[in-house]
């Protein structure tokens, strides 16, 4: 079964390869700038000295030295106020590259919104939120999230008072600026981070509202770890000559993590699967990805009412205790998380190292964003797709979208981790 992708398939990579050449063709070669050079350590990006010492203490935190390949190519042309596209897979240090080209540019004499970044969940901009601040601590940087779920009152309040940096949902941020709470009078950067996943979840419209609020000559930055076709057409509306910096199709790696399948037939017998992997799951710590909220819900009732510790993570949970569950995931006190695909691309915990997709996803270019939570910049990790006999299909969707071998699983799977 694995290996091979059945004919008939249900994602067409012919589709994909078709449409992206159509963009990058001659036209497509006059819409978008080179920028080719490569910068091997971040004390050779000219970056003023306080937002260096901010990098090297982060790196120290998360385990980097040196910058990951997208880092080499892609903070410069940002400082240099070029607008940029951007693709690089979860864990590369995509979210530091354009922090930190945003932290290069600011005046932070000027306490007012500088920069303005959207991303597709409040869990994605409140990690780029943090990640910001410890970039830009010995800078003295203000950012705060504007998200859905929390007080319309406090935000205001936050910006009356003044802050470089605005990281946000595009609703919350709309609305802000439709109630001018954030004056986007100074705004020199707008940077669209997830731009595949903004635009699955129908942001289109909204983030086409924000960008007319916004001064004409704006630096724009897309970020993504996929790149469709409609993520690319959508940067020829606002951008003006992209440097392009994009990895094909076919590059697109999952290196450092090992990946199998498990043969379970019938969607009934994944619990048991499930619960006789458990003791391994316990050992590191490990995310479980289902399709919906629901599932959550019944698998966490299934495996507690087994005396198997789990947490577990959804949209329909309100804020504040989704960011409780998160932060005892964060502090270890809690090991195997439940999650949906809605919350895979805000779960940054450095020690995960284990991915469990209970369900294979709808969508191939969401495994990566699953499964790049167990390898994150450069560590190892392991993930376990279980496969019904309805989703061999998907599964060779996966592997012929990734130029990948998934295996099937050894029974030594606790050395492995």
């Amino acid at each position: 079964m694995a290996g091979v992708a059945p004919e008939g398939s249900q994602f067409d990579a012919r589709h994909f390869d078709s449409k992206m050449n159509e963009l990058l063709s001659a036209d497509g070669q006059d819409f978008f700038t080179s920028y080719d050079e490569v910068y091997d350590s971040f004390d050779a990006m000219g970056l003023q000295e306080n937002l260096l010492r901010g990098i090297y203490a982060y790196g120290r935190t998360v385990g980097f030295e040196k910058p990951s390949a997208i880092q080499q190519r892609g903070i410069v042309p940002f400082t240099k106020g070029l607008d940029v596209i951007q693709q690089a897979q979860s864990g590369t240090g995509k979210t530091a590259t354009f922090c930190s080209g945003i932290l290069q540019q600011l005046d932070y004499n000027a306490v007012e919104c500088q920069a303005l970044v959207l991303a597709p969940t409040r869990e994605l901009a409140q990690q780029i939120e943090k990640v910001m601040r410890a970039l830009g601590d010995y800078l003295g940087v203000k950012v705060h999230a504007c998200v859905g779920g929390t007080s319309v009152r406090e935000d205001q309040r936050i910006l009356s008072a003044g802050v470089h940096v605005v990281v946000g949902t595009p609703g919350r941020v709309f609305d802000m600026l439709r109630r001018q709470s954030l004056r986007s009078d100074y705004i020199k950067m707008f940077v669209l981070d997830e731009a595949d996943e903004m635009l699955s979840r129908g942001f289109k419209d909204q983030i086409y509202d924000i960008f007319q609020l916004l001064p004409s000559k704006v630096q724009v930055g897309v970020f993504s770890a996929t790149m469709p076709p409609e993520a690319l057409e959508i940067t020829r509306k606002f951008m003006n000559k992209p440097v392009r910096i994009l990895v094909k199709r076919d590059e697109l790696t999952l290196e450092g993590i090992k990946q199998f399948y498990v043969n379970v037939e019938k969607e009934e017998w994944k619990l048991e699967t499930l619960c006789d992997l458990y003791e391994t799951l316990a050992i590191t710590q490990s995310v479980i990805f289902v399709n919906t909220r629901r599932k959550v819900d019944w698998l966490t009732d299934k495996m507690r009412s087994r005396d198997h510790t789990v947490s577990a993570t959804h949209g329909d949970m309100d804020q504040n205790t989704r960011d409780i569950i998160m932060r005892e995931f964060r502090s270890g006190s809690s090991r195997v998380l439940i999650t949906t695909d809605l919350l895979a691309r805000g779960i940054d915990v450095q020690q995960v190292s284990l991915v469990i997709n209970y369900d294979l996803p709808t969508q191939p270019e969401n495994y990566l964003h699953r499964i790049g939570r167990s390898g994150r910049f450069g560590r190892k990790g392991v993930a376990i797709n279980f496969v019904t006999t309805d989703d061999e299909k998907m599964l060779g969707d996966i592997q012929k979208f990734y130029n990948v071998v998934v295996e099937e699983l050894p029974s030594n799977v606790a050395d492995l981790i």
